[in-house]
């Protein structure tokens, strides 16, 4: 993992949507008015917003694993707290006192127990009114789609459109072979 941040990207970082944004306007600004040429500003913006994606990236791969390593580790802990257990019975110890523990003791085996309701004679129990009728709205959405089926559903149905303002954003489209020389002067100029 890269361990030195772009200033671009460090900015970016900072952003919260409750926070004002004037300052990295300014900074964008200032950015976009430098001596520098338009490739390289471009590339400055694209890579610093690039980084912090595969920063994410790795964050997540990062958690991936470690859910794995903590499943696995659990699994490891519970066999060897049985097997310890087994080794103890068998010498006859049910509890050793420690100085840095207070002690370990064995805890008695124990029969779970479960209740699975299997239903011999449903249409006994639905005539008894234990029933549960609910609309398929997939259904219904697939009905609405055909003209017959607007005909047929549009009285018992209600259509509201939602609109969201989904404000524009900028999308980074990676290049493929060098990176510029002048983006990576950029880079290293902001750091």
């Amino acid at each position: 993992m890269k361990t030195t941040n772009y200033r671009l990207q460090t900015e970016i970082e900072q952003l919260t949507p409750i926070s004002q944004k004037k300052w990295f306007t300014a900074y964008i600004k200032e950015v976009l008015e430098s001596d520098k040429p338009y490739h390289a500003k471009a590339d400055y913006i694209g890579m610093s917003l690039q980084e912090l994606q595969n920063k994410m990236d790795y964050l997540s791969e990062d958690i991936k694993e470690m859910q794995n390593l903590k499943k696995r580790l659990g699994e490891a802990k519970s066999i060897a707290q049985e097997t310890i257990a087994s080794v103890l019975m068998e010498y006859g110890i049910d509890r050793i006192d420690g100085t840095a523990i207070s002690s370990i003791t064995i805890t008695p085996s124990k029969v779970k127990t479960k209740d699975t309701l299997t239903i011999t004679d449903p249409h006994a129990l639905m005539a008894l009114g234990y029933t549960k009728v609910t609309v398929d709205e997939e259904a219904v959405k697939e009905a609405m789609s055909t003209l017959e089926g607007m005909d047929e559903i549009d009285k018992f149905v209600e259509v509201n459109v939602t609109k969201e303002k989904v404000p524009a954003r900028i999308k980074i489209n990676t290049k493929r072979g060098n990176v510029n020389n002048e983006a990576i002067e950029l880079l290293e100029q902001a750091a």
